[in-house]
């Protein structure tokens, strides 16, 4: 249903939102520690972004009819539109503790994998679920990273 060229772009604008919601909380904190982890969230979206980018020039581009390629496009662009999942109703003015936001973050990464592995029963293409999987495991990934920075109070440099 999806091509991996498809998924890819998916999964750009939902970096790209994440980044904006960090860059919009950082305006909003004046607490020094929390703008140090917002920045650093920043720079890992921004990296996510690069990677996907990266990524989707490794995909052979879909077969088929160009049209209907377009309008798969335009549904998954205005389904997701603005979407943040669990950053959407956050309220970063209120988040005084590192920890705190870094649940938080952590909390919406594991939505994002959530939603890509339910993306996986909607592809049949083996090519595609290689991509998507390679999206999630570096979805995970970022996960475990903010779990540790949660479990073991590693420092941010």
């Amino acid at each position: 249903m999806f091509s991996s060229e498809e998924i890819i772009e998916l999964a750009i604008q939902i970096e790209m939102n994440a980044e904006q919601v960090y860059n919009d909380a950082l305006k909003k904190t004046s607490n020094s520690s929390l703008s140090l982890l917002l920045t650093w969230l920043i720079d890992e979206e921004a990296r996510h972004v690069e990677w996907f980018i990266a990524l989707k020039k490794t995909v052979k581009k879909a077969d088929g009819d160009p049209k209907i390629a377009e309008m798969g496009r335009a549904l998954l662009r205005e389904t997701l539109g603005e979407m943040s999942f669990s950053l959407k109703d956050a309220n970063f003015t209120g988040v005084q503790e590192t920890k705190e936001l870094l649940s938080l973050t952590a909390e919406f990464e594991r939505d994002k994998v959530q939603f890509f592995s339910m993306l996986r029963s909607f592809i049949d293409e083996q090519e595609t679920l290689d991509n998507l999987d390679k999206i999630i495991d570096e979805e995970k990934r970022h996960v475990q990273h903010l779990q540790q920075f949660i479990d073991g109070d590693i420092e941010m440099v």
